[in-house]
């Protein structure tokens, strides 16, 4: 079919290159929509006449259509820097072309149908199948192996020559460098034409790495038809690759036995110092056995030494020195096998036969020094604070010879000693008291000296001995200190059955009493003085007769004489029940009878000078005074002598400042001893057995420790006619009917001990 217009009549048939507008190629498909230059829709059908865009050139270019118009956008680019045909951004990064459409073949996922991409697409930007060469690299190596035909015309072999730059990119088929390159040995390599000389075994496979330049490895072409007998040698690729394997293997081996060399060497230098250091400790063990050795004869000569018949027997000289030499030379070995144990078997019986004879209270230094050396060697440890209880396995070579050796002549010293002679048993304890273990001498006070003490204080009668008996039991004191308190229960209540007839005139009594001042506990004394002293005292005072005219002062100096250690607040109280009455009493009568007031103001001086310090500071006192200056100023309110008015006043103002600047003692509230204050806080017992005392104080009960007597492990006491003795705080009194012991209340204890 014909066109007038030939540029622009297209004939079309199925799948037929059809040229439009500048013979550009296009393929069209039956009924397929094509749109070609100004977005025109274009339907091909099968030799259909079709009309494109009359006249006007098909041109696909980017930003074409601006030729038609004023180019605004190529012109504000231009401005910017763009070049037509470059890509935009500042290197020219972007896309040349615009995104094109493409037709899918048919429906389903992406790729299912092949690539997807345009061909200006894949133009622009080219894909590299890696997958694709990498196949290609490796069948263009497998080919190598493949056996050629004999008639085929052997290839020449190509040689790629490459930088090192090039090498260490591509990575190159090179052996992996061994690590350990072994020792430097020289190396003379002469399988090739010229003698090499290489730095170790490690160079021998780098050899054959590359054909030499100069070897011809292919035969002429006249030579190609002959048998593959006459090939050159090394020419097949599979033994080349064998041989590497072989020389790496050796190398490998080299390597391996050169560590293997080094390890035995290391191997037999350690072996060598290890030799050494058991060659010392054999040496070393040799000498201890010889030292042992010593030892052992050492003691087997003692042993020998100690048997009667021996003609050198051994003394507690020479085994002293023995034991010296030992601690001294032997100093280890003393210690680790506790040598000083030998001593049981070797001293004890040399210090036995030391120790007879001798008379503790006679000679109290004998042995002194020679137990002080003993503890030095046998290492006696000052410290101990191990109890009797624990002898046997708890002590330790020195203990045990003070307990077995030195305590039994002491033990029959004491049962026999006379207890009101204390000078000689004190300076035999406190002379021993630094070699002897502090539990020893707990011991000797605890069950030696405190029951001969107690059974003395049982003996002693205040009445008929002649010795008082502080001047007996005071020594003791620095040395068992609280120890003593059993004692004084006893002592306080003999004391106080011979109070019964004492008058305040006997001096005895307080002669007696002033010693255990400091000794008893504070409010044991003062209510033993509030009990026994205090009631003698206040009769006393109520039979003193107040004669301003002529006074009798003797028995106010007896209650005077009591006041350092009578309590302050019983003896106000006394004072004030059984003293100011009266005395206020007559200063009334007297003021009513025209008295010569300077006479008044004298016996009222005269009387306040008879008073202590520490009472006049009571505020008791303080008041009885001042009501004797107010019944003194009321006596001469109503008078009309002159000046007598003033003189009184004057007198009364200056007493009351006197007194206002006495301070009570700053003990007054501590002191306690009435009955009605002889239950502060500080006698408040703080045990149940303090309790009990007190109880006992207070019924006037005996209440001793009996000695050497235990129930279950607790002391039993005498208290009155009752035995008791005490678990936590219950008290537990024996049935005299039937010898069991029963809990009793406080109240019938002392019901049936009386």
């Amino acid at each position: 079919m014909e066109h007038p217009h030939p540029e622009t009549l297209i004939l079309t048939c199925h799948m037929v290159p059809l040229k439009v507008c500048h013979m550009v190629p296009l393929k069209v498909c039956h009924m397929v929509p094509l749109k070609v230059c100004h977005m025109v829709p274009l339907k091909v059908c099968h030799m259909v006449p079709l009309k494109v865009c009359h006249m006007v050139p098909l041109k696909v270019e980017f930003g074409g259509w601006e030729r038609y118009t004023r180019g605004i956008g190529q012109k504000l680019l231009a401005k910017m820097g763009h070049k037509p045909g470059e890509g935009l951004g500042k290197s020219g990064q972007g896309i040349t072309t615009p995104v094109e459409a493409v037709v899918r073949k048919g429906r389903g996922a992406v790729g299912i149908h092949g690539s997807e991409r345009s061909e200006r697409s894949l133009k622009d930007f080219p894909v590299k199948d890696e997958e694709e060469e990498e196949e290609k690299e490796f069948q263009k190596q497998l080919s190598q192996w493949k056996k050629q035909p004999v008639n085929e015309k052997k290839q020449k072999p190509k040689y790629v020559y490459k930088t090192a730059q090039e090498v260490l990119e591509t990575g190159g088929k090179r052996r992996k460098p061994v690590i350990d390159t072994g020792p430097k040995v020289k190396v003379i390599d002469m399988t090739g034409k010229e003698q090499r000389v290489l730095s170790g075994y490690h160079a021998i496979g780098k050899s054959h790495d590359k054909p030499d330049d100069e070897e011809d490895l292919v035969q002429d072409t006249s030579e190609q038809h002959q048998p593959r007998s006459t090939e050159a040698a090394f020419s097949m690729p599979e033994l080349l690759h064998n041989l590497n394997l072989l020389v790496d293997m050796a190398e490998d081996d080299i390597v391996h036995n050169d560590r293997r060399l080094r390890h035995d060497k290391d191997r037999l230098v350690n072996l060598q110092y290890e030799n050494e250091r058991l060659g010392s400790v054999v040496e070393q063990e040799s000498k201890q056995l010889d030292r042992l050795q010593t030892v052992v004869d050492l003691v087997v000569s003692c042993e020998d030494r100690l048997r009667p018949e021996s003609r050198d027997p051994l003394t507690l000289d020479s085994c002293a020195e023995i034991f010296k030499m030992l601690q001294t030379d032997y100093y280890e070995e003393y210690k680790m096998y506790d040598l000083p144990a030998l001593g049981a078997a070797l001293i004890f019986p040399l210090m036995r036969t030391f120790f007879t004879g001798w008379l503790p209270l006679r000679d109290t230094k004998f042995g002194l020094l020679t137990m002080l050396e003993w503890r030095e060697l046998l290492g006696g440890d000052e410290g101990s604070t191990t109890s009797s209880s624990s002898r046997g396995g708890g002590m330790d070579v020195y203990q045990r010879l003070i307990w077995d050796v030195w305590l039994p002549p002491v033990r029959a010293t004491i049962l026999k000693w006379s207890v009101r002679d204390t000078d000689p048993m004190i300076s035999l304890l406190e002379t021993w008291r630094p070699a002897l273990p502090p539990w020893v001498l707990e011991n000797i006070l605890d069950q030696l000296v405190l029951p001969r003490l107690l059974q003395e204080v049982e003996n002693w009668n205040p009445l008929t001995d002649t010795t008082p008996i502080h001047c007996w039991l005071h020594p003791w004191l620095p040395l068992m200190g609280e120890k003593l308190e059993p004692l004084y229960a006893p002592i306080r209540h003999k004391i106080a059955n011979a109070l019964t007839n004492w008058h305040p005139s006997d001096a005895s009594a307080k002669i007696i009493l002033e010693p255990w001042h400091g000794v008893f506990r504070p409010g044991h004394m003062s209510a033993f003085l509030v009990k026994n002293i205090l009631p003698k005292l206040e009769l006393e005072i109520r039979g003193l007769a107040i004669n301003p005219h002529q006074q009798y002062l003797d028995p106010w100096r007896w209650v005077m004489s009591w006041k350092d250690m009578m309590p302050a607040q019983p003896m106000v109280a006394m004072l004030e029940a059984s003293f100011f009455p009266k005395w206020h009493q007559v200063l009334v009568a007297w003021l009513s009878n025209m008295p010569n007031y300077q006479d008044i103001t004298k016996w009222y001086l005269g009387w306040k000078a008879q008073f202590p310090e520490i009472l006049l500071g009571h505020p008791s006192v303080k008041d009885q005074f001042n009501k004797a200056l107010e019944t003194m100023n009321r006596a001469v309110s109503g008078t009309f002598m002159p000046g007598v008015k003033e003189n009184i006043a004057y007198f009364t103002h200056a007493e009351r400042r006197i007194m206002d600047s006495k301070a009570p003692p700053p003990d007054m509230k501590r002191d306690t001893g009435s009955p009605s204050v002889g239950r502060g806080v500080s006698n408040v017992p703080t045990t149940f057995k303090d309790l009990v005392e007190r109880r006992a104080e207070q019924e006037d009960l005996l209440y001793i420790p009996l000695s050497g007597k235990t129930q279950e492990g607790k002391q039993v006491y005498r208290f009155g006619k009752a035995t008791i003795y005490f678990d936590t705080n219950v008290v537990f009194m024996q049935d005299p009917g039937s010898g069991r012991w029963l809990p009793t209340p406080l109240n019938a204890l002392v019901e049936t001990a009386k």
